[in-house]
């Protein structure tokens, strides 16, 4: 047997990532952001889903005191 017939390189990426925030198990390269460009390593890639990202970022975004923001009384 050769060893490289047995083991080919997509063996060795990871192509699924569980999402840190809704736990659910997605594709790495479609449903992550990636954090280094210039690289195509998984581990260039976020460990929290595009929609988990995006309702955190608005979440923290939208707040009713964020609306009620004037300048200081100087």
């Amino acid at each position: 047997m050769d060893f490289e017939q047995e083991f080919e390189l997509e063996h060795l990426l990871f192509k699924q990532r569980r999402c840190r925030s809704c736990g659910v198990v997605k594709d790495l390269v479609t449903d992550f952001y990636r954090t280094r460009k210039g690289r195509a390593t998984p581990s260039a890639y976020a460990y929290e889903c595009k929609e988990c990202t995006v309702d955190r970022v608005t979440k923290n975004r939208k707040r009713s005191d964020s609306h009620s923001w004037s300048y200081p009384d100087w």
